[in-house]
């Protein structure tokens, strides 16, 4: 059996105090439970810690060398306490975050110099996939969805969420015309997504419904592929508020049919390990940008 740290405390306790009586009063425990202690860690060392008698208590050679060694391991101990309380009261450490390229590009980039002079002590590494990815297996501390979730052994929470946006250009408007309802879409270039149907379900109300499912003239895999070709006038997309504002601001994007938007809004959810204390580091950043996000609801 190996020794226990009380075991040791018990042991340092009684040197430093100089008898059996003194330290129990110090710790709080009676003198027979202490001698109790003192015996059990010299049965596991299969050595003898201290030659007591009824008035005075020496220690062996080996009890001098291993009082020395028990103090350095506690104050060891003590010192990696005090390190861990202070790393909990002040985030630090790496932080792996992965989100798809849109996100990444237009919610957490613009506010990375704001976070990190607000914790210096925090490393960033910043990951885009545009697919779902296994936390473990990628080593992310944090994962950002955006739409409905799965069932999910990780725990998850809430950013906010994001309306979509029937967005063109300036210039493909000007030169295919706007379309003035939902039926128009029929004559135009329709920009949507190669993976997941439900990206190329638009909020659009119709006579069936407040989805309108539509056949892409281009397809690509990712959100911030379709906003560069909408940009460049290669036909209508369905984007998210949050990647697409600045655009609309700069009239760079002009939002269309808004009459017949259902209003639909994506959920955004941060994912995480279930873990029974959730780190600082990740804390703080989830608070940040949840913050931050606040400016895409509208």
């Amino acid at each position: 059996m190996k020794a226990r740290s009380d075991e040791l405390q018990i042991f340092v306790c009684v040197i430093e105090c100089g008898s059996i009586s003194a330290a129990a009063e110090q710790v709080g425990q009676t003198p027979s439970a202490i001698s109790r202690t003192l015996s059990r860690l010299e049965a596991k060392l299969d050595t003898t810690l201290i030659n007591r008698t009824t008035r005075r208590m020496d220690l062996t050679e080996e009890g001098k060398y291993f009082f020395e060694q028990a103090k350095r391991i506690l104050e060891q101990m003590d010192e990696l306490e005090e390190r861990l309380s202070s790393r909990q009261k002040t985030p630090s450490g790496r932080l792996r975050i992965n989100a798809a390229s849109p996100f990444m590009l237009h919610a957490i980039v613009p506010y990375v110099a704001e976070f990190r002079r607000l914790y210096p002590d925090i490393q960033l590494e910043l990951n885009s996939n545009d697919l779902i990815i296994d936390l473990l297996e990628q080593s992310t501390d944090i994962a950002i969805r955006i739409g409905a979730l799965a069932d999910s052994t990780l725990h998850a929470r809430s950013l906010g969420s994001s309306p979509l946006h029937i967005l063109a250009s300036p210039a493909y408007l000007e030169q295919h015309g706007t379309p003035t309802s939902v039926a128009d879409l029929a004559n135009h270039t329709l920009l949507g997504f190669t993976q997941t149907e439900t990206l190329n379900h638009w909020p659009l109300r119709h006579v069936q419904g407040d989805r309108w499912q539509i056949e892409p003239g281009i397809a690509a895999s990712s959100g911030e592929t379709l906003r560069q070709l909408a940009l460049e006038g290669q036909g209508i997309a369905c984007l998210s508020h949050f990647m697409t504002i600045e655009d609309i601001n700069a009239g760079r994007l002009q939002s269309i049919l808004t009459p017949f938007n259902s209003g639909y809004r994506q959920p955004i959810h941060a994912v995480y390990y279930r873990n029974s204390q959730l780190a600082l580091r990740i804390q703080c950043f989830l608070d940040f940008i949840q913050e931050k996000l606040a400016r895409y609801a509208c």
